[in-house]
């Protein structure tokens, strides 16, 4: 049976750190800039830790092998 591969979509949207936990980015930042608030787009372009409710899925299916 092959290896399972790892799905690189999920890859490339989420970072595991050390202690096992998730990291994203937030939506909305990406084009249509003008009419979004100074301060609104200051809250987007910071990171948010993913809950604990989804982090065994995304670690599973990052680490597949």
């Amino acid at each position: 049976m092959p290896k399972l591969k790892t799905s690189k979509s999920i890859l490339k949207r989420f970072k595991i750190t050390c202690k096992k936990t998730v990291i994203r980015k937030k939506a909305g930042k990406s084009h249509l800039l003008e009419k979004k608030s100074s301060t609104n787009k200051q809250k987007k372009s910071k990171n948010v830790v993913v809950t604990s409710k989804h982090n065994k899925n995304i670690i599973a299916t990052i680490h597949c092998k």
